[in-house]
């Protein structure tokens, strides 16, 4: 064998057989192929309760998403710290596409950020589609006294203490009753003020005359549409969904406002820019889905919003109500 013996040769057969596994070892492990994406369930992370609408979204939208995705969607309820908790938790997920938010983009991660400190940043959400664009309502109820805005706060600037007022503290909503008084002239720490956990309960003291006018989403108010008197939508004009209600623009008062609950579809930033292919998967399951005429029915019958706006419009909405929202940090800190 021309010196080279059998020995030899196992030896280094041996040889190359160690470096080739140290080289499997070493290599980095191999990555999902997009193209294989999806390959197992999805999971939904709502940042909130069961029954609020996030999660009510959430389940509703699930079988039509599911349908366009052709995996099941697992919803997890991850609520906790002014959404803190879901958010951190869904950042700190694989950038693989398994992890999916329905979420009230604002007002709680910009005052998450802006309020708590939370270990994120705006950039670190894409919004895929914002279809539920709430805005703060001021109503009282439906047998109340008071006959429209202009006359509530006519009777505030009389006496600041005359009427009760229910609202979320360190809220869009809070925000927005301040500048209102602001604007009017009227001393906010004369004030009648009776804060409550969150838009429901607000609600329901507002429909139950429990205060003479609550500042809470419009939205959560639409089942108890005949139990309240709408006064004043901090919006530019009426929504489709409330095409009746009194705009604060038609009150007399002009005041800047902070849009409401921006509910939607979300993933990690991470997702667009390390697996673009995966991301381009999920927009247009969620787009095809959100269009799909079964589902905008379904969703109708539960009050729940399937508008297409699409991640260019529904980025920016988020972005700008994020710096109007930094603009009045202190009456979202009650200061």
């Amino acid at each position: 064998m021309n010196g080279f013996t059998r020995r030899a040769a196992l030896r280094l057969g041996a040889i190359g057989g160690a470096m080739l596994l140290s080289a499997a070892l070493l290599a980095p492990a191999p990555v999902l192929a997009q193209e294989d994406y999806p390959s197992r369930p999805i999971n939904v992370v709502v940042p909130f309760a069961t029954g609020g609408y996030n999660d009510r979204l959430a389940r509703a939208f699930a079988p039509y998403l599911e349908k366009e995705l052709g995996q099941p969607l697992v919803i997890i309820n991850q609520e906790g710290a002014g959404t803190q908790l879901g958010h951190t938790y869904a950042l700190q997920q694989d950038p693989d596409g398994y992890t999916i938010l329905c979420t009230s983009v604002s007002p709680y991660i910009p005052l998450s950020i802006f309020l708590q400190n939370a270990p994120y940043k705006l950039e670190d959400f894409a919004i895929l589609n914002l279809p539920s664009r709430d805005y703060t309502l001021a109503a009282t109820s439906a047998d109340s006294e008071i006959e429209s805005f202009a006359a509530a706060i006519e009777q505030l600037k009389a006496d600041p203490s005359s009427l009760s007022i229910g609202v979320q503290p360190a809220s869009a909503d809070y925000a927005n009753m301040m500048l209102t008084m602001k604007a009017a002239g009227i001393d906010p720490s004369a004030l009648r003020i009776v804060t409550y956990d969150g838009g429901g309960p607000a609600r329901n003291a507002a429909a139950g005359a429990q205060v003479d006018i609550a500042f809470v989403g419009g939205e959560g108010f639409l089942p108890l549409k005949d139990k309240i008197k709408p006064l004043a939508m901090y919006a530019k004009e009426a929504p489709a969904w409330w095409p009746g209600a009194p705009t604060i623009g038609s009150t007399g008062i002009e005041q800047e406002f902070v849009d409401g609950s921006q509910r939607g579809w979300v993933v990690a930033s991470a997702v667009k820019t390390e697996n673009p292919e995966i991301y381009a998967k999920i927009l247009a399951a969620v787009e095809k889905a959100s269009k799909n005429p079964d589902a905008i029915k379904a969703l109708e019958l539960q009050e729940l919003a399937t508008t297409w706006y699409g991640p260019e419009a529904s980025q920016q909405a988020f972005i700008d109500n994020a710096a109007t929202m930094e603009k009045h940090q202190a009456l979202l800190k009650g200061e």
